[in-house]
């Protein structure tokens, strides 16, 4: 799992968030931050903790780790006919707690432009609006910890891309969470070895999308902005124009009929088509990495199928509470792009071939949209790449 995953979550909370502002009123008393974060550690960390039984793991398995991210990066370079601009040093283990810490202090630099824009449109609202936003931030920072608790508990590794960072990055940052993977090769009755390798090829593999073509962090980068640049002026309009809640109202009826997901309820037009667009470069991203996964990791790991078939029944046999927690919170997009990028990037690698298929990474244009992920022949017949 990867930041991008997150990041989409965790700006539909935000900008959800905004819009239970409503301001008629000036007043000079600041406005209460949308997100407590102290709150959020207390939380995420409470919940990351039950059960956990196998917090402690040997002091040498980051070591351990970067030897199979380094055998990752020649293997899979190797099939991709591609090599790395810099090698893989920023690799961690961590425990539950460790990838909780980790992850708020990226959720903070991704939230902070929300922040500001929330402090810029509701400076000086009305009191009431200030209460209210304190209850609200009461509750979206519960939302938050859970949601990252809950993580913390499932996630086996990740590629963490600094997304709006304040300093330049040079490489990501590769996590793996010892404990949940320890858990996860006893219950799967796994090889321990070859199932952590398979664990880094998959984010290796994430790895590789980012640092081989760096063009792709700044798109990312792009797209978030302008998402953050219209909650802004959302936020404004509803704090100060005349739309206030009733507006709001309006819009998720105007948008029932027509959206797939209840994350796009609250969202203007323009918020959508930057939506779907993040959408469609994360089924990319999963369904390359799915790929290049199987097309490297049979020849090189002996019980790979068993893995495999293993994995993805325990996806499919979740239980109850799990599925609900997942659409509610909108994680089952998630196992949706899974599999739509996975059909997505084998249909077009059977007809032309890795080398071929790489130049979706050329450019922007070349990503694919939506309606192409859905139907891969529209990108084949708009790029002109076969």
């Amino acid at each position: 799992m990867d930041l991008t995953r997150t990041a989409v979550r965790g700006l539909i909370l935000g900008t959800v968030a905004g819009f239970l502002y409503v301001a008629s009123r000036r007043t000079t008393t600041e406005p209460p931050r949308l997100i407590q974060w102290d709150r959020v550690r207390k939380i995420a960390r409470q919940i990351a903790s039950r059960e956990d039984g196998a917090a402690a793991f040997p002091s040498g398995m980051t070591e351990n780790y970067r030897a199979m991210v380094r055998e990752s990066v020649e293997v899979i370079g190797d099939y991709l006919g591609q090599t790395l601009p810099l090698p893989l040093e920023n690799v961690d283990t961590f425990d539950r707690s460790q990838w909780v810490d980790a992850n708020i202090s990226s959720f903070q630099q991704l939230f902070e432009p929300l922040e500001a824009m929330n402090r810029d449109a509701l400076r000086g609202a009305t009191i009431g609006s200030h209460v209210f936003g304190e209850i609200n931030q009461i509750v979206l920072s519960g939302q938050i910890g859970i949601l990252l608790g809950y993580l913390a508990r499932r996630v086996l590794g990740q590629y963490d891309t600094s997304l709006l960072g304040k300093e330049p990055v040079t490489t990501g940052r590769l996590y793996f969470v010892e404990p949940n993977i320890a858990a996860t090769e006893v219950k799967l009755g796994l090889d321990g070895t070859q199932f952590r390798m398979w664990i880094a090829l998959h984010e290796t593999t994430h790895a590789f999308e980012f640092e081989a073509h760096p063009w792709l962090r700044d798109y990312m980068n792009g797209l978030l902005l302008q998402y953050f640049d219209s909650v802004g002026r959302d936020l404004g309009h509803f704090a100060f124009g005349s739309g206030g809640v009733t507006g709001l109202a309006q819009r998720v009826w105007q948008n029932l009929p027509r959206t797939q997901t209840a994350l796009e309820l609250f969202m203007t037009e323009e918020q959508k088509e930057i939506f779907q667009k993040l959408q469609a470069l994360m089924c990319l991203l999963e369904g390359y990495s799915n790929h290049v996964m199987d097309a490297v990791g049979e020849g090189l790991l002996s019980t790979y199928p068993l893995m495999k078939k293993r994995f993805e029944a325990r996806q499919e046999q979740r239980p109850l509470g799990d599925r609900l927690f997942t659409r509610l919170t909108g994680l089952d997009l998630k196992l949706e792009q899974y599999r739509l990028g996975e059909k997505f990037v084998n249909t077009l690698v059977r007809q032309m071939g890795i080398g071929n298929f790489n130049r979706v990474w050329n450019d922007a244009s070349t990503l694919p949209t939506l309606a192409e992920i859905y139907e891969p022949e529209r990108w084949l017949a708009r790029t002109g790449a076969g």
